[in-house]
């Protein structure tokens, strides 16, 4: 990754909150710091990806998390429409990127497209 951590202001803390800690969760990312009004979600103690309620939320902005394999991108789609966001993309292939680019888009609170993103072929059998 090239960025230590990410971060903007979303309208409403507890819908955002609730929202991504329901996607991002198959894909093992949770809360590791939070205080009012804001979180810092990451994995291994590590917080990547921060969101506060601290001024107007920024137009519609993308955000794609990586995936461990295709599974991850199926189960963050499932979990994130369950959540409450609206279908973007279903889990598929993107061969216009590159042959193995298995993504999944969902627009969440605020309207940002929230994708899950693996880029490992299909495993044999």
């Amino acid at each position: 990754m090239i960025f230590d951590h990410v971060g903007f202001n979303v309208s409403d803390f507890e819908v955002s909150k609730a929202f991504y800690l329901q996607a991002l969760q198959p894909l093992g990312i949770g809360i590791v710091a939070e205080g009012e009004g804001w979180a810092m979600l990451g994995k291994d103690g590590k917080g990547q990806f921060w969101f506060g309620s601290f001024g107007s939320s920024p137009g519609a902005i993308h955000l794609a998390f990586a995936a461990a394999d295709r599974d991850q991108v199926r189960r963050f789609y499932g979990a994130a429409i369950a959540a409450g966001g609206q279908d973007n993309g279903a889990p598929g292939l993107r061969a216009q990127y590159h042959p193995h680019y298995y993504g999944a888009f969902v627009i969440g609170p605020d309207g940002h497209n929230i994708e899950a993103v693996c880029h490992q072929p299909e495993p044999e059998n």
